[in-house]
């Protein structure tokens, strides 16, 4: 069963190609990473595929909805963009709190204590989110997207302003959540999360589906480190170009 189905995307803004043609598939209890360099179109396609962007041409059905019904798509899906943006006029706990409002989720005051604990917010959780560092900020963002529980995530570098002891635990929990059967999609530059977490990947350049596989699957093909997959396949593309 598919979580994500991606067919014939293309976007255009304006003379730029942004997504060419771009075709994936992602299974339900999937990791799936997406992985490229800044302005490959990671972000965009991600956009689209949760339903805040429309494609110019393809199809796409996210959590079983198609992006024609946008507003059940992110009923259905966590999200956490790559900018970390929790409302600057609340405080941390008012931000959770109102996420789960926005959800008419039960049990409010337990859902947002656990999170606060598990990145370690508490005493931060009367502070506005505008006086909150970056790695703060991630932190609320996170947890806004994963308060309620959903089956299907989309991560837009996730671990961006994370320090060591909370990327791990991060980790943890993410691989906790695919054992469980839900699907996670993540967009990232940087390869070695990527490589620790992901059943299977995608490489995206200049708007395109380059090489896509299991990590295994790429690695026996090529006999090389998903770094050196990610350079030479990157390399090989624009060597085509004038």
């Amino acid at each position: 069963m598919s979580s994500i189905e991606a067919t014939h995307l293309s976007k255009r803004f304006g003379n730029l190609t942004v997504l060419n043609n771009i075709s994936l598939n992602v299974s339900k209890g999937e990791f799936f990473g997406l992985f490229g360099s800044n302005g490959a179109g990671k972000t965009t396609l991600l956009r689209i595929l949760t339903g805040q962007l429309s494609a110019d041409s393809g199809e796409v059905r996210t959590a079983g909805y198609s992006i024609s019904d946008p507003i059940s798509i992110k009923r259905s899906v966590g999200i956490v963009p790559e900018a970390e943006s929790p409302p600057t006029f609340l405080t941390a706990r008012e931000a959770l709190e109102l996420s789960c409002l926005l959800r008419n989720l039960n049990n409010v005051n337990e859902r947002v204590d656990r999170w606060l604990d598990f990145f370690d917010l508490q005493e931060k959780s009367d502070v506005l989110c505008r006086d909150l560092s970056k790695g703060q900020r991630q932190k609320l963002m996170l947890t806004s997207a994963f308060i309620h529980e959903p089956s299907l995530l989309f991560l837009d570098e996730a671990f961006i302003n994370l320090d060591p002891i909370y990327q791990r635990r991060l980790r943890g929990y993410l691989k906790s959540l695919v054992e469980e059967g839900r699907t996670i999609f993540m967009c990232t530059h940087i390869l070695e999360i990527a490589e620790k977490l992901c059943s299977r990947v995608a490489v995206i350049d200049k708007g395109s589906i380059v090489a896509q596989g299991s990590i295994d699957e790429l690695r026996s093909q090529e006999g090389e480190d998903l770094e050196e997959i990610f350079i030479r396949t990157v390399k090989n593309e624009n060597a085509h170009l004038p």
